[in-house]
């Protein structure tokens, strides 16, 4: 992998002294230079996945929709929701709010003797390999997301903001970053300590967010595919994950109004299959929540609605 390290390292350093740098300085932050050369790597990661979403699954929603697209209001914030996460500006604003919340977390960590622990070490000789380690990292990382997502389906308080995240019912490759921002904080900041946890290097982490997004967007995708009865269980499809998102199957456990559902996994269906949530059998239905489509509820039609509406419905007044 030392070519693609090479070729991404010469791209970074470009962007930042073509564009970032001068910015930075223009805006007087010349003092944040370091920081802002991490997060042009951000940029070119979000940059480089924005162009195969265009180039690669664009053209497979075209070929082959699930469903015709009749809001394209409703898509139009999703892409908003994506260039906002993508392009790094949600990781700049953590940095300006939340980033000492997250070094004091790290010490604390550290203090106790957690961290700088790699999980690679725990075979040596196999992992020594960059693309076996990273491997291994993806799994232990989608194990975690996994149960982060069962969270936000099995907490009332948790699900009052994921809720945003369903409410979609016109699912595109844009509907994976349509997210309320709070649910998003709690997710990155529990995925950071497990990056500390077991002592995943910068480079091997930015490859797996990397990773997982672009499989997301392919999942959520406008895009009429399964991958076979074998496909299926080796990794998710846009056909599995839309059952998720399908009204009535998804996120409910039984009847109406009762939180759980099905197919929480985020790249691997293994862990469905391991802990009884995987439904392989039910085709994709219409996207949406009951109450959304049964009562009337509002989820909000903008961004700023629906962050707001994700609040009241946090405090119980939504």
């Amino acid at each position: 992998m030392n070519w693609i390290d090479t070729a991404f390292g010469a791209a970074q350093q470009w962007l930042f002294e073509a564009a970032v740098q001068p910015s930075m300085f223009a805006l007087g932050l010349g003092n944040l230079l370091e920081d802002g050369y991490a997060a042009t790597g951000w940029l070119l990661v979000g940059l480089l996945q924005i162009a195969a979403m265009l180039l690669v699954i664009a053209p497979l929603q075209r070929w082959r929709p699930a469903q015709p697209i009749t809001d394209r209001g409703a898509v139009r914030t999703d892409v908003l929701y994506t260039l906002v996460h993508r392009l790094g500006l949600f990781r700049v604003a953590l940095f300006f709010t939340l980033q000492p919340v997250f070094d004091g977390a790290v010490g604390t960590l550290h203090v106790w003797g957690i961290g700088g622990w790699h999980l690679d070490n725990v075979w040596p000789g196999v992992t020594d390999n960059a693309l076996v380690a990273f491997a291994l990292y993806l799994v232990v990382f989608d194990f975690a997301d996994y149960w982060i997502h069962r969270g936000q389906h099995a907490f009332r308080w948790w699900w009052s903001l994921h809720a945003l995240h369903h409410s979609q019912q016109q699912m595109t490759m844009w509907s994976d970053n349509r997210n309320h921002l709070l649910d998003d904080v709690l997710r990155d900041t529990l995925l950071v300590i497990l990056a500390q946890v077991v002592g995943v290097p910068p480079g091997q982490f930015v490859a797996i967010v990397a990773f997982t997004q672009l499989s997301e967007s392919l999942q959520h995708a406008n895009l009429r595919l399964s991958f076979g009865r074998l496909g299926e269980r080796l990794w998710i499809s846009p056909r599995y994950h839309r059952v998720h998102h399908s009204i009535g199957i998804g996120h409910e456990r039984r009847g109406r109004g009762t939180l759980g559902g099905h197919n929480f996994g985020v790249l691997l269906p293994w862990w469905d299959m391991l802990f009884g949530t995987a439904d392989f059998d039910h085709q994709p239905t219409s996207t949406g929540i009951r109450d959304q489509v049964e009562q009337g509820r509002d989820y909000g039609r903008g961004f700023w609605s629906q962050q707001w509406l994700g609040l009241k419905r946090l405090a119980g007044r939504g």
